[in-house]
């Protein structure tokens, strides 16, 4: 899904006879629609009641999610302004097997204004907070209607038709009872969050080019490649390989930090504690071999297929499935001596090509009573999808590195092993109490900055390493509740760090 905050309207002020005025109250969110009739909020189409959304029409179940999305936000923000929220339903890109669910951002964005840090690009719900009064008041609007709202909100009206990721319409319910669908609660609570600032919104992380790690000029016209102001998201956004903030950074430095894999930590105080009580002890893959410098911990993800694994399950002894440039290692059924090597024993196959079940599947038919896939991307281990009920052995990813670390350990064992009794690698599942999961070595939370940069996505999410699932990861995950603060969540702590 489209995630990303994209900045379509920039404002930029001098507000010097403002009086900020600090605010006291539970926050109000209007909800404006756009939508022409008979579409989208305005569809009459008769539909029965679902999980507690009690609307008998398409557009009235819709909005009545707004709705509720907007009452969660309303009774965790306080501000004395208004927040206005334009909605509309528009056929975006799709096809039958994919689909732009929507999408979320701050409509106008202000610095220097009284109550925030000067020279410094603040989403306007937050800026209107800060200032105590709405900034965009009085603004000429820009002939669409809604130049002056705070966020701008537009999702798939076509979602789940024949022709538009089909099948998998948004589900209505308020109950998070999705099943197969797409969890239409979550996806517009997370995307509310970007538009009330849950994005470094003003520095260009869009698409790999020169312009990535730009940020935007005072008046809003261009984004450059020195100068320019920084996002009020920069002084919290740490760089262990660097050792500095974004705030401190050159262009090119930041370009390089939007793709340093599990190397970019908030370091705002409320979050950081918020993820002490949130984030859960990191699990690990526990690695035992004679062979020297390869014993120790590595992080691991988990399968949507195969039984659950969990801490304290013993694997066994490693094996390494060969490289298939060809066909992708272990997408076709093994042959004998490959099957020989693992029998007994937990394959290490590399990902790509096909399916991590089928995968999985091949091994088991040959013998193996674990997998583990190593990614073939820098970054963590990835989450492991795909179905299949008849895989019935443990399934585990690790990371690039972690991979290439295990294999070669597994040949540098059998040196340590006998004529007859080669030297083994072995492994099972346990948890290091010392590090959390989603977090750095300080315990400060990671934001999602995979090797490969993902427009939309990468920087302005919490990394997809968390555990539990955060709200503000780049994928709406099945787990998600709507409470937004520890010990379930990290979204409000993240907000509150920047002014909320």
């Amino acid at each position: 899904m489209d995630t990303r905050i994209k900045t379509l309207a920039v404002r930029a002020t001098l507000l010097a006879a403002l009086c900020a005025a600090g605010a006291s109250q539970a926050a109000t969110i209007t909800i404006q629609s756009r939508d022409p009739a008979g579409v989208g909020f305005n569809d009459p189409t008769p539909v029965a009641p679902v999980g507690g959304n009690p609307g008998t029409t398409l557009g009235e179940q819709r909005m009545y999610v707004y709705r509720y999305v907007a009452d969660i936000w309303e009774k965790q923000l306080t501000t004395d302004v208004t927040i206005t929220v334009n909605a509309g339903w528009e056929a975006l890109t799709c096809t039958a097997s994919s689909a732009t669910l929507g999408s979320a951002g701050a409509w106008n964005i202000w610095h220097d204004f009284p109550g925030g840090k000067p020279g410094t690009w603040y989403p306007q719900a937050l800026a209107n907070k800060l200032a105590g009064t709405n900034l965009s008041a009085g603004v000429p609007d820009d002939g669409s209607g809604f130049g002056n709202v705070d966020i701008k909100t537009q999702f798939n009206v076509n979602l789940g038709k024949s022709d538009c990721l089909d099948g998998s319409p948004f589900y209505l319910g308020v109950d998070g009872k999705a099943g197969d669908a797409v969890n239409f609660v979550e996806t517009l609570l997370h995307e509310l969050g970007h538009g009330l600032g849950f994005s470094v919104l003003t520095v260009y992380t869009g698409s790999v080019s020169s312009a990535v790690g730009y940020r935007l000029n005072a008046d809003g016209s261009a984004y450059q490649a020195s100068g320019g102001l920084p996002s009020v998201w920069e002084q919290y956004m740490y760089d262990n390989t660097a050792g500095k903030t974004w705030l401190d950074m050159t262009s090119a430095e930041r370009k390089v930090s939007t793709t340093n894999a599990l190397g970019l930590a908030w370091i705002g105080p409320q979050a950081v504690s918020g993820a002490a009580t949130t984030l859960t002890p990191l699990p690990v893959l526990k690695v035992a071999t004679s062979a020297p410098g390869y014993s120790g911990f590595y992080a691991y993800n988990t399968a949507s297929f195969g039984p659950a694994v969990s801490s304290g399950l013993s694997l066994g002894a490693l094996a390494v499935v060969p490289t298939d440039l060809v066909n992708g290692s272990g997408c076709l059924p093994f042959d004998g001596a490959t099957s020989t090597a693992v029998t007994g024993k937990v394959a290490i196959i590399d990902r790509g090509t096909c399916g991590f079940a089928v995968k999985a599947k091949n091994a088991q038919n040959a013998g193996a009573i674990g997998v583990i896939i190593a990614n073939n991307t820098g970054g963590a281990a990835p989450g492991l999808g795909g179905s299949d009920p008849t895989v019935v052995i443990p399934t585990i990813s690790v990371s690039q590195t972690d991979g290439a670390t295990l294999k070669s350990a597994v040949t540098a064992a059998v040196a340590y092993g006998t004529r007859r009794s080669p030297g083994l690698v072995s492994a099972s599942l346990t948890t290091d109490p010392s590090r959390r999961a989603g977090a750095d070595a300080r315990g400060r939370p990671l934001l999602y900055t995979p090797s490969v940069l993902a427009s939309g996505s990468s920087v302005s999410h919490w990394d997809v390493s968390a555990v539990p699932n955060l709200l503000m990861e780049p994928n709406i995950n099945a787990d998600l509740g709507t409470v937004l603060v520890p010990p379930k969540d990290l979204t409000y702590p993240l907000l509150k760090d920047i002014g909320w």
